[in-house]
């Protein structure tokens, strides 16, 4: 099952408000498209920064360089969302190094998770002093390990002013049932899931469900982890992915993406400056409708 003309029609409409095309200064790039937060009305960049393997390069001085230049393009080109976890090696330090060095960007948008079947505070207290900051703005329960502590736990931080907001995480399309139910339960924020051109099962109920709920969606794995550019790499790019300005397979993916209504942000992870730049650039000009988001999909399947 996937989305039909009319849910999706009727699904844009209602997220109409919160979709804003910023207008940029002349002679300047393009500014990203913006998204709101439902349960709060905050813009948000469409696409952020994923952490996932790219950023955990221990304590080599030269990766760390090239991470903290990633960093600073990412903020150059208008994005603001960087996500990362626990669970991905020494990436939290290497965000704390990058921040540091680039004077500690006030545009950031700290969103970490909680990873662990013990001492959630105190591992998110370790994480904060990673990064280096007051505090985070979102704190997610990654992948509903030991959830129904974590969530707890997160919603007594957010009342106290501790984080702003909660969230929670699956990928891969695992354990949707679980992820589901939780949803229905608890005022969640946000939540953060795997969905991509090929990757659509979240279409059937988690993002129909999110836009009802007032949530935002976080899509990871946008190009499972870069197996699907490198699949496309040397295929031909259709002709009329120019008319919503997809330049590259990336661009093209990205875009179908964020053309879901109920998508916030998309967080492709990347160790190259001329590739985060392409991928905030995916978040500017026009966006597929219905029809052209199948005809994407059936493209790409068909290669």
């Amino acid at each position: 099952m996937i989305i039909t003309r009319r849910t999706f029609v009727k699904a844009a409409a209602a997220s109409a408000a919160a979709f804003v095309l910023p207008e940029a200064a002349p002679g300047a790039p393009p500014a990203p498209a913006m998204r709101a937060v439902p349960s709060s009305g905050e813009m948000l960049p469409a696409v952020g920064l994923g952490t996932w393997i790219t950023f955990n390069v221990g304590d080599d001085p030269v990766l760390r360089d090239e991470c903290a230049d990633v960093i600073a393009a990412f903020f150059e080109a208008g994005g603001r969302m960087i996500d990362s976890s626990p669970m991905y090696g020494s990436s939290q330090p290497v965000i704390g190094y990058g921040l540091e060095k680039l004077g500690r960007p006030e545009a950031l948008f700290s969103a970490e998770k909680v990873w662990t079947s013990s001492d959630g505070p105190e591992q998110i207290e370790r994480s904060r002093r990673f990064w280096g900051v007051p505090r985070f703005d979102l704190v997610q329960v990654h992948n509903l390990v030991a959830w129904e502590t974590h969530l707890e736990t997160l919603f007594a931080m957010k009342a106290d002013g501790r984080i702003r907001y909660v969230g929670i995480t699956t990928s891969e399309g695992r354990r949707h049932d679980l992820f589901e139910q939780i949803m229905r339960a608890h005022p969640l924020d946000f939540v953060q899931l795997t969905y991509n051109v090929v990757d659509r099962e979240a279409e059937q109920r988690l993002l129909p469900l999110a836009a009802e709920r007032g949530m935002a969606v976080i899509a990871n794995r946008p190009f499972r982890q870069g197996a699907l550019t490198q699949r496309l790499e040397g295929e031909t790019l259709p002709d009329w992915a120019a008319e919503i300005g997809a330049g590259t397979w990336a661009q093209f993916i990205l875009k179908f993406i964020l053309s879901h209504p109920a998508v916030t942000v998309a967080i492709p992870a990347t160790t190259r400056v001329d590739h985060v730049r392409e991928n905030v650039t995916a978040a500017t000009g026009p966006l597929p409708d219905a029809t052209l988001r199948e005809r994407m999909a059936a493209y790409v399947r068909d290669l």
